[in-house]
């Protein structure tokens, strides 16, 4: 999908950090944009400060746990905006704890927005665009859905399993016009880390507001950047969009030692292996 001007974007997770920097871009790049959010006043602030431009702008508290309420949005914005035509489903969340202190529930909570959110945006939104032979999906996994990590297993299985559903759709959607894009950022300048539901580092202490800003340090790209390659991604059909120079050194750490590949993640971390 070359041009976007005119077409309409759907964006969970927007009224802050990637997905807010991903609607200003695509507002830039000429798309009437549907937001989406569980933050209502904040995704107000994004729609508010947004430029002018083509086509309205339609926001909608939703929570992409619930899939009944994804799926009324999916109407709601058909009916609004006529058609769909690049869905991003990029809402997420973080959740920090060494698997002996995780609970059901902390796992549960992750899987429930991390990837069932992708689930159900995507399931709720392509069937119309197989009908009209002309869409993009794309679902934001993680440079964690490429590498497991200490202190990151709720997290890393969401996004592992985000790739998995997003690259075996992919195929299955060959010369349907349907493309499907699969990102993988490495680390974002966003609150992810200080907005984690609990926080136990990767040596399995706790992690108080001076660690979280040191982790944050090795954060190199900001969300607008991040934004911009994700938009120039799917602008190019790209099936995997990696976001920033830490995710693509650890991919290729990955790919060339797939054994060897944690003592690496050790040293950076500053952890026993």
């Amino acid at each position: 999908m070359r041009d976007l001007q005119s077409k309409v974007a759907v964006i969970t997770g927007a009224a802050s950090g990637i997905g807010r920097a991903l609607a200003e871009h695509l507002r830039q790049q000429g798309c009437a944009l549907a937001l989406s959010d569980v933050d209502g006043p904040g995704l107000e602030r994004v729609a508010a400060a947004l430029p002018p431009g083509p086509g309205q702008v339609t926001t909608a508290v939703v929570d992409v746990a619930d899939r009944d309420a994804v799926h009324r949005h999916a109407d709601e914005v058909h009916r609004a905006h006529g058609a769909a035509h690049v869905v991003i489903n990029n809402a997420g969340v973080g959740q920090s704890d060494v698997v002996s202190e995780l609970t059901y529930d902390d796992l549960e909570w992750v899987m429930s927005i991390n990837f069932w959110g992708v689930v159900h945006g995507t399931k709720a939104f392509l069937p119309r665009l197989v009908d009209q032979g002309e869409g993009h999906i794309v679902n934001i996994s993680s440079v964690f859905g490429l590498i497991g990590v200490p202190s990151q297993a709720a997290y890393c299985a969401s996004k592992f399993a985000v790739r998995g559903f997003t690259e075996s759709m992919r195929q299955e959607l060959q010369g349907s016009g349907v493309s499907v894009s699969c990102v993988h950022p490495g680390g974002v300048k966003t609150n992810i880390v200080r907005n984690a539901r609990s926080r136990r580092g990767p040596d399995g202490q706790m992690v108080t507001a001076a660690d979280a800003e040191r982790y944050e340090r090795f954060f190199r790209t900001t969300a607008e950047r991040a934004a911009r390659i994700i938009v120039d991604g799917i602008k190019r059909d790209r099936p995997r969009i990696l976001v920033g120079s830490d995710a693509t050194f650890l991919d290729s750490v990955q790919r060339l030692w797939p054994r060897r590949y944690t003592g690496v993640l050790a040293r950076l971390l500053g952890t026993s292996r």
